[in-house]
């Protein structure tokens, strides 16, 4: 939508799907840090703040605000229904059935499978970390290393210190 310089954003309204002590409750309740924030975010609009005194409380943008209360008022589901949340947490839990270890191309392969559609590693990478997964790589090696060397200055190393 390309607005001239004196046009103003058509007025968004909150269409309340529940009760103000519901959203204090849902926002209190969140463990999610994002999910947390949103039900802030519907709750300070359902008691009358602005847009812009929304932002500015929480210290996100007014887009930000927007899109989240026009996420609610559509009533989009999140990505993951609470099953298959736990179905994927169970999943992170066991080793990969290919080489034993989840990485975020193999967690969004998985989640794609599920869903019936693609699914970005980054979403994937997203939901791991709410689930409170971290994807396990090797520290990166040096490919000239010398091993010998490596294990001389870690004995040497090791040793306290005399003063």
């Amino acid at each position: 939508m390309q607005l001239t310089k004196h046009q103003r954003r058509p007025r968004l309204e909150l269409k309340l799907r529940h009760h103000p002590d519901n959203l204090h409750a849902l926002y209190r309740e969140s463990e999610d840090p994002v999910e947390r924030a949103r039900w802030h975010a519907i709750w300070l609009l359902a008691t009358g703040h602005s847009i812009p005194q929304v932002a500015q409380t929480l210290g996100y943008s007014t887009r930000w605000v927007r899109n989240t209360l026009h996420r609610y008022n559509e009533g989009q589901p999140p990505l993951l229904s609470p099953e298959l949340q736990e179905a994927f947490r169970q999943a992170l839990l066991q080793p990969h059935p290919q080489d034993g270890i989840w990485t975020i191309r193999n967690a969004a392969e998985w989640l794609s499978e599920r869903l019936g559609r693609p699914v970005d590693p980054r979403r994937a990478w997203t939901w791991m970390k709410r689930l409170g997964f971290a994807p396990l790589r090797p520290r990166p090696r040096h490919r000239e290393r010398d091993v010998e060397e490596g294990e001389a200055f870690k004995k040497n190393s090791s040793s306290p210190s005399s003063s």
